[in-house]
This record gives structure tokens, C-alpha cells and sequence, in this order.
């Protein structure tokens, strides 16, 4: 899968120009060192707290690093006040960048659940994280991995907002219980397209979104197969299902783009979670 854009001259400045960037011991350059693994942090100009926060997870072959210094990604989060916290993903057997072990079927390296739920832990202890308001958000294999995080364990995190990636075939027969999820995908994505691929000659196959959403439908115990209200923009094209049980929240928000973090994508996000 594709990852977010590598560091370039002007993604560095971007980083480096980032408020509040938290790196630790005092070190802007410097990953958050836990038992299991690294984060990087950015917190907004606002010094007090505690702060909500959007733990974003990169793509295949990338890095927190490079989340984190993505200028399009974490300044409009900032700007409205939330931390952006950017946890590595294990390193890859050949050595090129990072993944993650999403999948339940497949061997796995690390309890990805556990360690997200640490580097949350380390952050209220460290950064003045508000652990209530906490979004679990990531594009590509990380949307996968937020996505197979929100079925495995649904109380983990407030909500939910994986971008270019949920489910893999197998699906999953069923999840834990009901959560709030905002799923953004490129309608003209062929990296992961709408309906999956298979890779690596048929081994494995990434999921079909519309299956996934059937079972996110059920999970969350919607009254319809159908969306209850739409949204046509110029930007995204959401449909939003209304009648689901208590607390509970689901939308799949589409754009004309294809493998990438679109433009306003953020700020769509956080919108999203502000109305719930």
C-alpha cells in the first residue's frame, strides 16, 4: 500500500514550524520511548489541558515521523485545539519502514490494541492527554488497524476515523459492540479500491468497505441497510446512518480522489466528532 508522502525539504520546514511539537526530554526530533514500541507528539499552542486528541496511525511503510510531519494532516487538528500523537508501527522483516499487525488471522507481532492503549496511557501521564476524547484515526493499513482495533475492543477509544482502509477478507463475522466511526475513502482508489484487491498472487486480499459496512451496520444494530440522510458536497459525499442503537454513530464519507489524504480531510474529521 502507499504511505503518506515521504519527508521532503518542505515537509521538514512544515515539522519544524509545527507547534509544541513534544518530543521527549526536552528533544523536538526525539520518539516517545514506551515498553513495546515509540510515538511521536505534537500538542497545540493552548499549553493548558487536559487535551483532546487524534492518535493517528501512518500507512505501510512509513513512520510516525512521517505522519507527524505531514503538513496537511496535523496543523488544522492542532489549530482546533487537539493533540496529534503519531505512534510507530513494528518494523517491516526486510527493514523498508514500518506496518502493522492488524489482522487476527495472521501471525502477530505485537498486541497492537495493548500498545495503542499504552502509548494513551504514557501520553495523559507525560502530555496532558484527556484519555476520554481520544480519536483513533489512520490511512491505509492504518485504517485497517484502526478498524480491526474499533471490533476487537469498541471502548478502547471515543470514535473512530479510518481513511483508505478497513477490513480484510476474511471479514470478520462479527465485533465486540457498537462504536462511533466516520470512514473517508477515494472513490477512484486502486490501491485499495472500494471493493479490495488480492495480493501477493492471491494470498491475501483486502476487504470489500460495503461488506465491512454491513457488519459495522450490524455491530452497531441500525435500523436499515440504507443510509437514513445524505450529504452532497463538493468536497465529499457522505452518507450517514441515523437510526442505530444509543451512542452509537456511523458514516462513510466518499471523495473524487484515489489513494491519499484528501484536502480538508482533518477538518472533516473533527467537525464530525464535535457534532456527535
Amino acid at each position: 500500500m502507499k504511505s503518506e508522502i515521504c519527508l521532503s525539504g518542505a515537509v521538514l520546514a512544515a515539522l519544524t514550524a509545527m507547534p509544541a511539537v513534544a518530543g521527549c526530554a526536552d528533544d523536538s526530533d526525539a520518539a516517545c520511548e514506551i515498553d513495546g514500541g515509540s510515538y511521536h507528539i505534537a500538542l497545540p499552542e493552548d499549553s493548558g489541558g487536559p487535551h483532546p486528541a487524534v492518535l493517528f496511525l501512518h500507512g505501510w511503510g512509513s513512520s510516525g515521523a512521517n505522519a507527524i510531519g505531514n503538513g496537511s494532516i496535523s496543523p488544522p487538528i492542532l489549530d482546533r485545539g487537539y493533540a496529534f500523537i503519531a505512534p510507530d508501527g513494528m518494523p517491516r522483516s526486510n527493514g523498508n519502514g514500518r506496518t502493522w499487525s492488524f489482522h487476527p488471522d495472521w501471525p502477530e507481532a505485537r498486541d497492537e490494541v495493548a500498545f495503542l492503549e499504552a502509548v494513551i496511557a504514557d501520553a495523559v501521564e507525560m502530555h496532558g492527554i484527556d484519555p476520554d476524547q481520544v480519536i483513533l484515526s489512520g490511512f491505509s493499513i492504518g485504517g485497517s488497524m484502526t478498524a480491526y482495533a474499533a471490533c476487537a475492543q469498541p471502548d478502547a477509544f471515543d470514535a473512530y476515523a479510518p481513511l483508505g482502509g478497513n477490513f480484510w477478507r476474511p471479514h470478520p463475522e462479527t465485533c465486540a459492540g457498537p462504536v462511533r466511526m466516520l470512514h473517508t475513502h477515494g472513490w477512484t482508489d486502486t490501491t485499495v479500491p472500494l471493493e479490495g484487491r488480492y495480493l501477493r498472487d492471491g494470498q491475501i486480499a483486502q476487504g470489500d468497505v460495503f461488506a465491512a459496512f454491513e457488519i459495522w451496520r450490524d455491530t452497531n444494530g441500525c435500523d436499515a441497510m440504507r443510509a437514513d440522510s445524505f450529504e452532497i458536497g463538493t468536497e465529499y459525499w457522505r452518507r450517514i446512518w441515523e437510526r442505530c442503537s444509543d451512542g452509537a454513530a456511523l458514516e462513510l464519507a466518499l471523495f473524487p480522489g484515489g489513494h491519499v489524504v484528501p484536502a480538508g480531510w482533518s477538518e472533516l474529521v473533527i467537525d464530525w466528532y464535535e457534532g456527535l
